[in-house]
C-alpha cells in the first residue's frame, strides 16, 4: 500500500526550464517528499507541443505521485490538454488537475485551476492567446469538492493568489472565499519574489515563488510547515 501523502516538493513556474525541473525532481527522494506539485507557466508565452512534452516527460521517471496546474502562459489550452492526456496515459502517477481533482495516496484530495483568475463576472474568458477564466468559472468546476467536504484532506492548487493582505500583491477575493469554504490544509499558489506562506483561516497558503529562479517548497501539509529552499 502507497504511504500517505504528507511532504510535497512544490515549486511555480517553471516556465520551460528542464534543466531546472530535473533538478527538483532530482531533490524528491534526499528531501522525503512523498510528491509533487507545480503551479503556474510550465512553459513560456509562445511554447509549442514540444516544449510541453519536454517537461512532462520529465515528471515521469521519478515515479513520484505529481500534480500540476498551468498559468496564463500555457496557451491554447488544446496543446496542453493533448499532451497532459498523453502522459498521464503513459505514467497514471501524473495529474494535472486544471478545472478537475484527482485523488493522492492516503485520502488527499488535489484539486485547482490554472490560467489568470479574475473577479469581474464579465471577464471574457480565454483558451486561446492567454490562459483566462472569470472566478465563476473556478467556483463551478471545483464544485466536485462539495462531494468529498469530510473524507479526504485536500490540496487546492492555484495559478493566481487569494487576496490577503499578508501576501503583499493582488489577490482573488473569490479564490480566497472558495479556500475559505472547502478549508483545504494547504493552498499551492504561483506567484511571489521568493516562497512566502501565510493562514487564511485555518488553511496554510503557499506562494512558491519561481522554479525558473531556483526557489521551492518543501510543505508538510500534515503539519502545515514549510521550508524554503532555493538552488545554488
Amino acid at each position: 500500500m502507497a504511504r500517505r501523502i504528507r511532504r510535497i516538493l512544490a515549486a511555480g513556474e517553471p516556465r520551460g526550464d528542464v534543466d531546472r525541473l530535473k533538478q527538483l525532481m532530482e531533490q524528491v527522494e534526499l528531501a522525503g517528499a512523498d510528491a509533487v506539485a507545480l503551479v503556474g507557466n510550465l512553459t513560456r508565452e509562445g511554447s509549442g507541443l514540444e516544449d510541453y512534452r519536454a517537461i512532462f516527460k520529465t515528471l515521469g521517471p521519478p515515479r513520484v505521485e505529481t500534480f500540476w496546474v498551468p498559468g496564463p502562459a500555457d496557451a491554447p489550452v488544446t496543446g496542453y490538454l493533448r499532451e497532459s492526456s498523453n502522459i498521464e496515459t503513459v505514467f497514471p502517477y501524473l495529474h494535472g488537475v486544471h478545472g478537475t481533482a484527482a485523488l493522492g495516496s492516503g485520502h488527499i484530495l488535489f484539486a485547482g485551476m490554472g490560467g489568470e483568475v479574475l473577479d469581474d463576472p464579465g471577464t471574457p474568458r480565454d483558451e486561446e492567446r492567454a490562459l483566462r477564466y472569470p472566478a465563476w468559472e473556478v467556483e463551478y468546476r471545483l464544485k466536485v469538492l462539495r462531494e468529498f467536504a469530510h473524507d479526504y484532506d485536500k490540496v487546492l492548487m492555484f495559478a493566481t493568489p487569494p487576496a490577503h493582505k499578508g501576501l503583499h500583491q493582488p489577490g482573488s477575493d473569490v479564490l480566497a472565499e472558495l479556500i475559505k469554504t472547502y478549508d483545504p490544509r494547504v493552498a499551492l499558489v504561483a506567484g511571489g519574489d521568493g516562497v512566502h506562506h501565510e493562514l487564511l483561516g485555518r488553511t496554510l497558503v503557499v506562494l512558491t515563488g519561481s522554479l525558473a529562479r531556483g526557489e521551492y517548497a518543501l510543505v508538510d501539509i500534515q503539519d502545515r510547515k514549510v521550508e524554503r529552499v532555493k538552488f545554488d
